[in-house]
């Protein structure tokens, strides 16, 4: 796209979105429209894939917050007269000369709002773009959480090319610095008060040229393939927790490193265990003869079972801690291991034979004690 198009281009129009339009509809009418406007899904069709590099300028000027705002204040600006034929507020420059935006210097910041958006003044090759990063979902068990491991992620999406490694050139050959631009990437026009820097038009910015393009990407430096990551999961990971994958992301452009893989970990539900911190938590009966006389019982653990001893009048919801029975501690020792809480749960049967019952009369009968003296009623 030249520059002077900033004057009339309406990059919400082009994604459309409304201009109060939020991150997350930006982003969802991005995606719509690359999808349907991706040069794989229409091959040889030139106007769609103009199309899809329009709405991918579009997007990467309304979603960066910082570019978004300088964009809206260009407009407003430019819109409102302050630079015609004039030059600013009808007054011009001194001299009546041409003015470059990237030599606009301190002017009350106008040098740095135009700057950004047309292309960084000109003055060097188009900045390389770092890769976007990926968002990607990993659903662990519970006791893989616990553990940590080495989990294997399929991820679909842009990659560097697999023939061409990213170059965009058939293999044993390279771009050539483009001659246009002399491999600066940006070309100027004189446009009334300003000289405007804009992409190059002949190699789009990037300051090569392909002659021979990779038949695999067809120049392009990517394509949609599925990749098998790995990921290394921490002991301990937690519900919600993400891990970035470094790199893995969308490819850059023009050189620029690649993003990063944010996968969001969800954690399945254990049907005996739960989790508080560090500490695993475990629920476990026992019939109200165990807990008046006390016993010895066998409790469940992530490792095998181990024995708990329950005194003589252990209360109903009473906690007793295993030691070193819970999440385990942290290579790094940032994270200290945890242990196994079990919690006491008397246990009502629902249903008594005609001597259980008989008994637990007898039992009543034996003292006038009550549990109920403290609240003062009879």
């Amino acid at each position: 796209m030249n520059n002077p198009e900033y004057f009339e281009k309406d990059f919400y129009a082009v994604l459309g979105v409304s201009k109060d339009a939020s991150p997350a509809d930006i982003k969802k009418a991005y995606r719509k429209l690359a999808q349907k406007l991706h040069p794989d899904a229409n091959p040889g069709d030139r106007s769609a894939e103009e199309r899809f590099k329009e709405v991918g300028r579009a997007y990467s000027i309304l979603s960066d917050p910082k570019k978004r705002a300088e964009y809206d204040e260009a407009r407003r600006l430019l819109g409102s007269g302050a630079f015609g034929p004039g030059g600013f507020g009808g007054g011009g420059f001194p001299g009546g000369q041409r003015v470059r935006v990237e030599d606009l210097g301190d002017m009350g910041g106008l040098g740095g709002l135009f700057g950004n958006l047309f292309g960084g003044g000109g003055r060097a090759q188009q900045a390389a773009r770092r890769g976007r990063d990926v968002d990607a979902n990993l659903t662990l068990g519970f006791e893989e959480s616990v553990r940590g491991g080495t989990i294997s992620l399929n991820l679909t999406g842009p990659a560097a090319c697999s023939t061409c490694h990213g170059s965009g050139a058939r293999p044993g050959t390279l771009p050539r610095p483009c001659s246009t631009c002399n491999g600066r990437g940006t070309v100027t026009r004189d446009q009334g008060l300003f000289g405007l820097s804009s992409p190059c038009p002949t190699c789009q910015g990037r300051g090569s040229v392909i002659d021979d393009p990779c038949p695999t990407c067809h120049g392009r430096g990517t394509e949609i393939r599925t990749r098998t990551l790995k990921v290394r999961i921490p002991a301990g990971v937690k519900d919600n927790a993400t891990i970035r994958l470094k790199g893995q992301g969308e490819p850059g452009q023009a050189g620029a490193p690649a993003g990063d893989v944010i996968v969001k970990v969800k954690v399945q539900p254990h049907p005996l265990f739960g989790r508080q911190g560090q500490d695993l938590t475990i629920t476990v009966p026992v019939t109200f003869a165990e807990a008046a006389l006390g016993t010895e019982l066998k409790v469940p653990t992530l490792d095998g079972p181990v024995t708990l001893k329950i005194p003589p009048g252990t209360q109903n919801g009473r906690t007793f801690r295993v030691k070193g029975r819970g999440v385990p501690a942290s290579p790094s020792g940032r994270k200290s291991g945890g242990d196994l809480l079990v919690t006491v749960q008397v246990a009502v049967p629902e249903k008594l034979s005609r001597k259980e019952r008989d008994l637990l009369r007898e039992f009543a009968s034996l003292s006038d004690a009550t549990p109920r003296a403290h609240l003062g009623v009879e």
